[in-house]
């Protein structure tokens, strides 16, 4: 419990100091959102703007304005989002829901082929099949996830006309669950496709390393069978690299994929984090950054909880 409160207060300054570090350096990009309202209305007079700078704040040291800011978010006041001209929570709410589906769908498909693959090549390394799946593995590492999304649309969706190449306004949207399903079906190959082959290296090398240890040996003096060493014993330790992956991507569930999603036009939080970076939108892109921030750092402590259990020994004194 003390461990995992210490991570907790650990996390929180991660936190702080990352809300400081973004808000200045939105603060040092140029132009700010009254000098953006003057450029799109030039009947704004110079007098308007400097009343405008001192309601919002914005002639005051930035340093100040992070502090205002920052009370206001502890309190849930995620404030305005201008470029969508309605509150913060409303504009990342559809984005949110979409990457978090595309991105689990992914996850999901991915580590449902990656375990079986690198399952299979430890039990017969060097084998024909281990040298398959590894060549599998260092292509779907290799391949950009852009150019992989670009052939699946030319081949898919413009060759074959199976699939749409687009995405869809919201997850929630009209449609039917067919029509999401396969709007979803090529984002999600995409993504499962370019994060099987980090998973199934890691399965093979962590199945490999622990087939020699003692407590296997043991296992099989006492007459275990072929598939429960390997399912029931094996298995389990060998999970805890999978683990870090799984732990890495939480993050991502909340934050979209920014490539993917602009090759296949998926309204995601990768895209509305840039739209609002682009667009000096700072309340959207600030609580956007800090909430991909906060489930990257969530992820973590939960992969430690997971250790824990797959492994009782560690986290002992």
């Amino acid at each position: 419990a003390l461990s995992l409160t210490t991570r907790l207060l650990h996390s929180l300054l991660v936190l702080l100091v990352m809300s400081f570090v973004v808000y200045g350096l939105m603060g040092l990009m140029p132009g700010d959102p009254i000098d953006l309202m003057i450029a799109g209305d030039p009947r704004l007079t110079p007098e308007d703007a400097a009343r405008l700078k001192a309601l919002y704040g914005l002639d005051q040291p930035w340093v100040e304005r992070w502090l205002r800011w920052l009370g206001q978010f502890a309190r849930g006041e995620l404030g305005y989002s201008r470029l969508y001209a309605r509150p913060v929570a409303e504009a990342m709410a559809p984005a949110l829901l979409n990457s978090a589906v595309l991105m689990l769908s992914a996850m999901t498909l991915s580590l449902s082929i990656a375990i079986p693959l690198g399952i299979a090549a430890s039990l017969r390394p060097g084998s024909p099949l281990d040298r398959l799946v590894n060549l599998l593995a260092f292509a779907s590492v290799s391949v950009p996830v852009f150019w992989l999304g670009l052939m699946l649309i030319v081949v898919f969706a413009v060759s074959l006309g199976w699939l749409p190449a687009g995405g869809v306004e919201t997850v929630g949207g009209g449609g039917g669950l067919a029509d999401r399903l396969r709007h979803m079906a090529l984002p999600v190959s995409a993504l499962a496709l370019a994060g099987i082959g980090q998973a199934a290296r890691h399965m093979r090398a962590a199945m490999i390393n622990e087939a020699g240890s003692d407590y296997i040996r043991t296992a099989r003096a006492k007459g275990c069978g072929p598939a429960r060493v390997v399912l029931g014993h094996q298995l389990r330790n060998a999970l805890l690299p999978i683990t870090t992956i799984v732990a890495l991507e939480f993050g991502g569930l909340f934050s979209g994929a920014l490539i993917t999603e602009t090759v296949f036009a998926w309204p995601g939080m990768g895209r509305l984090i840039y739209e609002a970076v682009m667009g000096n939108d700072f309340n959207l892109a600030l609580s956007g950054l800090l909430l991909a921030t906060a489930m990257t750092l969530a992820g973590s402590i939960l992969a430690d909880i997971a250790y824990q259990r797959l492994d009782p020994r560690i986290g002992r004194p």
